[in-house]
């Protein structure tokens, strides 16, 4: 075995591990702080349960958006893909998309990125430019 590759797998495995915990205690105060805002109070196993179906459900999220992104030939993920994750929720959806439009509508129009020309397009014209030797 390759140490070299068992000290990043571990170096890996203890970001991940702090991750899920800072995830998970960002999920417990949320739950904490919405049940005492509705006076309510909620157990200490309904709150590690919450916090570890919300995490779960982010790791489904992030794989679904990264297959997303694959299937669509690209490496990053981008607001469509979020999009398509909330696809059975139409109420999700419609606040996504109205979202997504209102910051396209933000977004100067010089900055909007082009698509890249290719060869083919360049070329186009029939026109084949030789470089000077």
């Amino acid at each position: 075995m390759d140490r070299g590759s068992d000290m990043e797998r571990d170096e890996d495995d203890s970001v991940s591990e702090i991750l899920r915990d800072r995830f998970r205690l960002s999920a417990v105060s949320i739950a904490e702080d919405e049940a005492k805002k509705n006076g309510m109070e909620i157990s200490e196993p309904i709150v590690a349960c919450i916090s570890d179906l919300a995490f779960k459900y982010s790791e489904l999220l992030a794989k679904d958006l990264e297959l997303f992104a694959q299937h669509g030939g690209r490496k990053t993920v981008n607001m469509e893909d979020v999009i398509l994750t909330a696809r059975r929720n139409e109420h999700l959806t419609t606040i996504l998309r109205s979202f997504c439009d209102d910051l396209k509508a933000k977004e100067p129009q010089h900055e909007r990125k082009r698509k890249k020309s290719s060869k083919k397009d360049e070329n186009a014209d029939g026109v084949v430019h030789i470089p000077d030797f």
